[in-house]
């Protein structure tokens, strides 16, 4: 998921979905013209690319924006896509399409680049005026909402002082929930620095907060960003609490196209390996040259570089935490700190047991927006109301939050711009937009969310994924937290017990498989043959 303007102009170009399959010969810019205007006329051209191989994400951008023009919209791959660094972005403008790979599958089809020149021309929703009526009312709602106000004025930068204070703040490799000098890291000290706002296609949020450094060793450097996710990995993950610091590696990462949460967990391994003395013979000589201890920013920033070109420890930690440990052996896997082979984000499980235990059998692995606990971080009532540190009766609300995600997320509807959205209005605003009656009917609405779900869990059992990988890391379940205020002394005691929940919320057997029946009712039935 990116945000910025990409999206939007596929879609005036008519194109509703994009799919890219084999690979180039050489690096490749894939070019999507429509400005003739003309509906449904798309010229496809796969131009050569050589010159752009090595271009940083901003360097290719501007390179392309020369060739065709301030209208194209742009998403590209850094040197850590072209790579195939495991965890490498797409990006678009100063807004990145950042876990899972992504870039890294475009580095593997030789594509540097996807160019979209869209028409002038507006889209018109098969119900106009129903459609306006319900945006018009939406807006008229947001605009007296706090959350938008408070998203303009700062973004997500205000979950570092709120996670904190749950005690649920990942600490140094997830070892604790503080560390001295995190006040330094808390909205005002980002505000000081802010100099505007940036907002996607058509959004009046405009959540999006640049800043820039004027003073001191990281003078000169910008982020349009960097959210709450960013500030966690590059800051208290890896024990820096200078925002400065944290602002230059969010914008070398943007540059050279790596996902902030992976490399950040990626580095926190490192530094947990180096504390406990796990790192010997040709790594600890990679490292040498290194300070690896807590809060060593210049480290920081070097490794990301190396990362990025696989360059020494570098090309070992582009692999990930799983693979990594995979490789150095003995008791490193103790301290890689993912679900499925993806580094785990900036909310410890054991603090918000539904939240962290939903990284365990999400699809994707350890992603806090493939079903966000709202439920425990922030309160909410729908579908009813979680105790975080409840051991048990969870497993139906993990399943619920996945499946109102799945409906979000095939609506493209962004997390920061649903202030004030429920599932009625989303209903009735598809209905407008598409005139198929049947999406404004929130039953089934839930209903395709639920097919997407456990299409994915089929996808995975297909490929030989079972219970054994709905799992965190150890230490989730052996050491209880410490120095995390209200959540001192918590870890997951219940695993089974939720799993187990979740997988009968969803109809699954107990190996985490869903049953024929499941597929039947979802009328999913040519799944199981698959």
């Amino acid at each position: 998921m990116c945000g910025g303007a990409f999206g939007a102009a596929l879609k005036f170009a008519g194109i509703d979905g994009l799919a890219l399959t084999g690979a180039a010969t050489e690096p490749s810019v894939l070019v999507l013209d429509a400005s003739a205007g003309a509906p449904g006329l798309v010229r496809v051209e796969v131009a050569p690319a050589a010159d752009l191989w090595g271009l940083d994400t901003q360097q290719t951008q501007a390179a392309l924006h020369a060739r065709y023009g301030d209208a194209a919209q742009i998403a590209c791959i850094g040197p850590a896509g072209e790579r195939r660094v495991r965890y490498a972005t797409i990006t678009h403008g100063t807004r990145t399409a950042s876990r899972c790979g992504v870039g890294t599958v475009m580095g593997s089809k030789n594509l540097k680049a996807v160019v979209v020149i869209p028409p002038r021309r507006r889209l018109e929703a098969a119900r106009p005026g129903e459609f306006e009526a319900e945006v018009s009312a939406h807006y008229e709602r947001m605009k007296v909402h706090p959350r938008f106000a408070n998203l303009r004025l700062a973004g997500t930068l205000p979950m570092t002082e709120k996670v904190h204070y749950l005690g649920m703040l990942p600490v140094k490799n997830f070892q604790t929930a503080t560390l001295d000098g995190l006040e330094n890291l808390y909205t005002d000290a980002f505000h000081a620095l802010k100099t505007g706002n940036h907002a996607c296609w058509g959004c009046a949020t405009r959540c999006g907060q640049v800043h820039h450094v004027r003073f001191g060793p990281f003078a000169g450097e910008w982020s349009e960003g960097p959210e709450y996710e960013s500030v966690w990995a590059l800051g208290p993950e890896v024990g820096v609490v200078d925002p400065a610091a944290i602002i230059a590696a969010d914008h070398l990462c943007d540059r050279l196209g790596l996902d902030t949460i992976s490399t950040g967990v990626s580095i926190g391994f490192l530094f947990e390996l180096a504390q406990r003395g796990l790192l010997a013979g040709p790594t600890a000589e990679a490292v040498a040259d290194l300070d690896l201890t807590w809060g060593a920013s210049d480290t920081v920033l070097e490794l990301i570089r190396r990362i990025a070109y696989r360059e020494g420890i570098g090309d070992l930690l582009a692999e990930g935490t799983r693979r990594a440990a995979e490789t150095l052996g003995g008791d490193t896997s103790h301290y890689a700190m993912h679900v499925k082979g993806l580094e785990l984000p900036a909310y410890d499980p054991r603090g918000a047991k539904a939240h962290g235990v939903g990284y365990a059998v999400s699809n994707i692995g350890g992603s806090h927006m493939y079903g966000y606990a709202r439920q425990e971080i922030s309160a909410y009532k729908e579908p009813r109301p979680l105790d975080a540190k409840t051991d048990t009766d969870k497993g139906d609300v993990i399943a619920w939050n996945q499946i109102r995600k799945a409906v979000e997320e095939t609506l493209i509807l962004c997390n920061f711009a649903d202030t004030a959205m429920d599932l009625p209005f989303l209903a009735a605003t598809l209905r407008a937009a598409t005139g198929l009656d049947e999406l404004g009917d929130l039953d089934h609405l839930l209903l395709l969310g639920e097919r997407i779900v456990t299409l994915e869990r089929r996808f995975n059992v297909r490929e030989g994924f079972s219970r054994k990988n709905d799992v965190l890391p150890d230490r989730m379940v052996t050491e209880a937290l410490v120095d995390a205020g209200p959540n001192t002394g918590e870890f997951i005691r219940e695993m089974d017990t939720i799993v187990d929940e979740y997988y009968a919320a969803l109809g699954y057997d107990a190996d985490g498989r869903p049953t024929p029946a499941t597929l039947a009712r979802l009328g999913l039935d040519s799944a199981a043959k698959s």
